[in-house]
């Protein structure tokens, strides 16, 4: 185990120690003040001068430190520090950051470095035209781990990096936002604070996932989306998840809350197709998994100041750079200008606690934070109950209720083989009977159409069975569906669907048609008919697991993703249980249980094309297929085609066989 970053070494005899000026002494400038103490003590600098509203106590400072009442009266004091280090409110960064670099200080600036883009840009400029240097008070970018983990990246042996994910699950009570007037705030009289949960308190979970990412500069970020809620009485954001995707590699996702019900350590996860590495970045603890086996490794952290200090002396790179600061600035500006945070509605939030000291705790957050950083997905696209609806390309409404809403997918993880899909859909009585990107297999998208093989592309997500591995493994070798037209009709959807491999090109073609209707008494039907032709002049095989030598694991075509279900009834006609009815063929197969506390039954008919294989899982996670390549890969020619199609019923309660036998001869 590595020890602390010792203090750095005094300067030499006869030369001047840096001179040191605080502008805010109190909340994290009190921790600045304890650090000066040790660097101080230990011959590196000299503190001349504090600034504050609030002086210290009387006693704290020795007593040549001056004390004024802000930066502009210690300036005109002609106190001339050398380095001036800012504590203060976030909407006051980027002024006093100006006016210490106009007097020819360099500046250690806490984070984050500004409370808007332009005001970035302009402390940018500033320190470029001074000639002037500018920390940022990301503590975290100081670490060893960091170096570290960068040497197990570039060495290949966490493999190809799939996405990188920054967790972060504190609590703050109502005194945390009492503490100033600007505490929470987006705005303060018209002036930009954008205090939340993204910005502030775990602004160092992004910063330090950007920092792993290679992401640098506003310029290397293609787009930022946020997702935004609040359970405290505030203006900002407290739960929130953040998706950046860089103009090149992997994608950054932060899901990040002050909801939890208690204080844990956040941490960056870096996702590799052979391996993963954790890196707590406040004890600077970094676990690296692969095949190989596992580490886990305490590493030392430079001080920011030091490394000021250092770059002042010798040239030494700034490790929190102002400049390298940018793409943070580009996520704080998407949070700047997206509407302001969804307040969650108090059935999903419990408050502990009283007065000052309650605090809320979101029902079951960790388990959302965890699927948004599994599945590179915003809580909206999950699906989570207090989030807002995911935009839907179109929604399915039976006598007046919406059932169901289509999801273009154009948002999934490249890894999760994006393709359209319905999610969530609902029985007329509000149960919800289908699941999306569930923490088991994050690839499972609602209901629709996947293949795992199709001359050897994964339309499915995830891994990729194959006969010349032992078992899945991760390959590039993920395909996307793209829907390229759809015209509605009363109850119907005809839509057209490309099949695109990894280099774009498409090599299926796909027809389909929704159809949905009321189906008596607290039912209703969805008839999904999809028709597949390859595109080019070659044949195009089809295949699973299955036809690559998984036993029994056959699936792909129609798939319908079932969320939890509790005393699950699984039959068709003549059997019951996973066991029987896995691999069965027969005219229907129900699926009845209580699907969070609300009974409720789906039915899926055979398709009337061929005598496929049911394809059922109950005990390792709820899903049902009808496997059109169950153990032998379907070959099509040019200009060959294949159909199939399977019609649901969706009802309230628990079906009788005698509903059923009703339901699927009601033609």
């Amino acid at each position: 185990m590595e020890q602390a970053a010792t203090a750095a070494a005094p300067a030499g005899a006869g030369t001047q120690l840096p001179r040191i000026a605080l502008v805010g002494v109190h909340g994290f400038g009190a921790h600045h003040l304890s650090n000066l103490d040790r660097l101080e003590a230990a011959g590196a600098l000299r503190l001349v001068a504090v600034a504050d509203p609030n002086p210290p106590e009387a006693g704290r400072l020795a007593n040549d430190v001056k004390v004024f009442h802000d930066l502009d009266e210690l300036l005109g004091a002609n106190v001339r520090p050398d380095v001036v280090i800012i504590a203060t409110p976030i909407q006051t960064h980027a002024p006093l950051g100006l006016t210490a670099l106009a007097a020819g200080a360099d500046v250690y600036l806490e984070k984050p470095t500004a409370a808007s883009l332009a005001q970035f840009e302009e402390l940018r400029v500033a320190a470029v035209q001074a000639g002037r240097n500018v920390q940022i008070g990301f503590q975290s970018l100081g670490s060893l781990a960091l170096p570290a983990l960068a040497v197990a990246i570039g060495s290949g042996s966490l493999g190809t990096i799939r996405g990188i994910s920054a967790t972060g699950m504190w609590l703050r009570d109502k005194a945390y936002y009492q503490r100033s007037r600007w505490a929470g705030k987006r705005t303060l009289n018209g002036v930009d604070v954008v205090d939340g949960v993204t910005t502030n308190p775990l602004a160092h979970a992004v910063a330090t996932a950007l920092h792993i990412a290679g992401i640098h500069s506003a310029d290397a970020i293609a787009t930022v989306e946020t997702d935004l809620y609040r359970a405290h009485d505030i203006e900002g954001d407290d739960t929130s998840a953040v998706r950046i995707t860089p103009k090149e590699g992997p994608a950054v996702v932060c899901a990040l809350t002050v909801c939890a019900p208690e204080q844990s350590e956040p941490f960056v996860t870096v996702h590799g197709t052979a391996g993963k590495a954790v890196f707590y970045y406040t004890t600077d603890v970094l676990e690296i998994t692969t095949d190989a086996g596992s580490t886990r490794d305490t590493h030392a952290r430079t001080d920011l100041l030091e490394n000021l200090l250092a770059h002042r002396r010798n040239g030494s790179p700034l490790l929190s750079s102002l400049e390298n600061s940018g793409a943070f600035m580009r996520v704080l500006e998407a949070v700047r200008t997206a509407g302001d945070p969804q307040p969650i509605a108090a059935e999903h939030v419990e408050w502990i606690g009283e007065g000052p000291a309650a605090h809320p705790v979101l029902a079951d957050i960790g388990a959302w934070i965890e699927r948004a950083t599994a599945a590179q997905a915003t809580f909206s696209e999950l699906g989570a109950p207090w989030a807002r609806r995911a935009p839907a390309t179109d929604r399915l409404v039976v006598s007046g209720i919406e059932v169901a809403r289509e999801i273009s997918g154009g948002k999934t993880a490249p890894t999760l083989s994006p393709r359209p899909y319905l999610h969530p859909v609902t029985t007329l009585g509000g149960a919800t009977v289908s699941d999306a990107m569930p923490l088991d297999h994050v690839w499972h998208l609602g209901v629709g159409v996947a293949l795992q093989d199709v001359n050897g592309v994964n339309f499915w997500g995830g891994r990729t069975y194959g006969r010349e591995e032992a078992g899945y493994v991760w390959r590039p070798d993920h395909g996307h569906i793209e829907r390229t037209s759809s015209e509605d009709g009363p109850g119907y959807r005809v839509q057209e669907l490309a099949w695109l491999g990894p280099d774009g090109a498409e090599m299926l073609h796909e027809h389909r048609t929704w159809a949905w209707h009321a189906s008596g008494p607290g039912a209703w039907q969805l008839t999904l008919s999809f028709t597949l032709t390859p595109a080019g002049s070659d044949p195009v095989s089809l295949g699973s697991p299955g036809s690559n030598g998984r036993e029994a694991g056959g699936y792909g075509g129609f798939f319908w993703r079932l969320p939890p279900v509790e005393n699950a009834h699984i039959r068709t006609g003549s059997a019951a249980g996973e066991e029987a009815v896995h691999g069965s063929r027969s005219p229907w197969l129900a699926w009845s249980g209580d699907f969070a506390g609300k009974p409720a039954t789906v039915v899926f008919e055979a398709p009337p094309e061929a005598d496929d294989p049911w394809f059922v899982r109950s005990a390792g996670y709820p899903g049902v297929g009808s496997s059109l390549a169950w153990d032998t890969a379907v070959i099509l020619q040019p200009g060959e085609s294949l159909t199939r199609t399977i019609a649901v019923t969706i009802a309230d309660g628990i079906a009788t066989d005698h509903q059923i036998n009703e339901w699927t001869r009601a033609k």
